[in-house]
């Protein structure tokens, strides 16, 4: 399912971002993961890239409008894994200098700027603007796939936020806690990546994203998926019960005809006779079936099997 991604990513767009608090906290997240400080001629500013069109009007519209920032389109440059253009929006100047102060991603002071890497605690002090976070850093740097429909597999969940730095990624991960999700982190060429692979765990933060319509799509795959498996699973036992009747006939079978073939089906009891010829007779049936047609208990008939074969055995040995 590539285009879950999109999906989500078109659901949180929709729903919007309220409040300043929130926007704030959104933003913040998504220079972590997809965009970067850069400065000019003494001012400091940021850089924002996105490949879809849709997240790139929704931020310029936001930081224009809300915090009186036009960006300016510095470029787009195609890229080859995904086959589409990254877009590229900028602004350097002492109101963006003051918008990533208040992002708590640089800190004036004096003439220069310094670059905190953490997450703020003030940032994300409020539930809605910890959701807003895990939006805009979704946004930004996040993926979600979930498994063919089809396929016979338990596996194949996956939800990922890859951030620029290992610090940020740290901190994301603490406030995933504090959702009680427990994620793991991992470092992949210069990014971090913090990643989940549980069905219920994906469950609630699409739930806390308030992607109710991603959310509805994956309670059904997840329920398609486990009728699948539970299908899956009674065929095999059912088979394997097969498997297992085969060979115990096959067994059967073959230690009456050593009776047969040496003292004859005649010279055993007439308890034993009666079970030979009814295995005979239907070598496909299982014990079961057989113990009905004899009119006797299973456990009785698997005695009865057991005697003829310590009576081939023995006739075999001598």
């Amino acid at each position: 399912m590539a285009n879950f991604t999109e999906e989500i990513k078109s659901e949180i767009i929709e729903n919007g971002i309220a409040g300043e608090c929130c926007k704030l906290a959104f933003l913040s997240a998504f220079i972590r993961t997809s965009g970067s400080v850069i400065s000019h001629g003494g001012e400091y500013g940021f850089e924002l890239t996105t490949e879809n069109e849709r997240t790139a009007e929704f931020l310029c519209d936001m930081i224009e409008n809300d915090f009186g920032i036009p960006l300016a389109a510095a470029g787009a440059k195609f890229d080859k894994f995904t086959g589409r253009d990254k877009l590229t929006f900028s602004c350097v100047d002492a109101k963006a200098s003051a918008l990533l102060e208040k992002l708590k991603i640089i800190r004036l002071r004096g003439d220069g700027a310094s670059l905190m890497f953490g997450i703020d605690d003030g940032l994300v002090s409020r539930e809605c603007c910890l959701a807003a976070y895990l939006k805009g850093a979704f946004l930004g740097g996040g993926s979600c796939t979930l498994p063919d429909e089809g396929s016979y597999s338990r596996t194949g969940y996956h939800f990922e936020v890859v951030f620029s730095n290992k610090i940020t990624a740290g901190d994301f991960c603490d406030l995933l806690c504090s959702l009680d999700v427990l994620a793991k982190l991992v470092a992949r060429k210069d990014s971090a990546v913090v990643y989940v692979k549980s069905k219920e765990v994906i469950s609630d933060l699409l739930n806390a994203m308030g992607a109710e319509r991603c959310l509805e799509k994956l309670n059904r795959i997840v329920e398609l998926k486990d009728k699948t498996n539970n299908v899956n699973r009674a065929s095999n036992c059912s088979a394997s019960n097969i498997d297992k009747t085969v060979t115990a006939s096959v067994a059967q079978t073959g230690n009456i005809e050593v009776i047969r073939q040496t003292i004859g089906l005649k010279n055993l009891s007439p308890m034993l006779f009666e079970v030979a010829e009814a295995r005979l007779a239907d070598p496909n049936a299982s014990m079961q079936e057989l113990a009905d047609r004899l009119k006797i208990s299973k456990s009785c008939l698997n005695h009865r099997m057991r005697k003829i074969a310590e009576m081939a055995r023995s006739l075999s040995s001598d």
